[in-house]
């Protein structure tokens, strides 16, 4: 990654994205990644911040996004 660069906080309360991982036999789970173009080059957020303001930041500071959706299944 970049100098600069960080993975902040998840809903499950750890640092970057964890992957995918249903449970077994559970079928398949969908998975969107999303890219956003944005109007800065920084958030100004730290490691540390919820979730929630990442999303208003990321939102506020969006010029055009696109997404891909998976499907995955153990």
């Amino acid at each position: 990654m970049p100098a600069g660069v960080i993975q902040s906080m998840t809903n499950y309360g750890v640092k970057g994205f964890g992957g995918a991982c249903p449970p077994v036999g559970h079928g398949f789970h969908q998975y969107i990644f999303t890219i956003h173009a944005l109007k800065t080059d920084k958030l100004g957020l730290d490691e540390n911040t919820n979730p929630a303001i990442v999303g208003f930041y990321l939102w506020q500071n969006t010029l055009a996004k696109a997404s891909i959706v998976a499907y995955y299944g153990r």
